[in-house]
């Protein structure tokens, strides 16, 4: 099943999707957009356009597994997915996932304004690669 992800952010909402094997997630593109309405609207294109199957939103949760500031957030661009699309939406806990990305593109000496603009796609890459590990896991 062909999966995109969601990193939703307040300025860029990065975008991920894996193969239709569910072997290997992908970074699609960063979104600068505020509006909600019109970031689900862009998200829903790059769903169709990937023929996505299912759309993964990262939701933000405390160490503690409670939610975090941003889940409401989170959850209503869901809803606003959802009334927009009859693509499944799903929610992932996404925590520390910003962090990995940070620390990956460290590793890759990858600074400055490039990492500035490719962050929230990685962190979108690392949510579904989660999603979809846990997926065969429970198989």
């Amino acid at each position: 099943m062909i999966i995109l992800s969601v990193d939703y952010g307040d300025k860029r909402t990065g975008i991920a999707v894996c193969d239709k094997l569910e072997m290997l997630a992908s970074p699609v593109c960063v979104i600068t957009e505020w509006n909600k309405e019109v970031l689900a609207k862009k998200i829903v294109d790059v769903a169709y356009e990937k023929n996505a199957e299912l759309i993964v939103i990262g939701l933000p949760k405390n160490m503690d597994g409670s939610k975090g500031f941003r889940a409401d957030a989170c959850e209503e661009l869901g809803e606003v997915i959802k009334n927009i699309t009859s693509i499944p939406v799903s929610f992932w806990d996404e925590r520390l996932t910003t962090v990995s990305a940070h620390r990956i593109l460290s590793e890759n000496n990858i600074r400055g304004k490039k990492r500035k603009n490719v962050v929230d796609a990685v962190a979108a890459d690392i949510i579904l690669q989660d999603f979809i590990d846990s997926r065969k896991r429970g198989r």
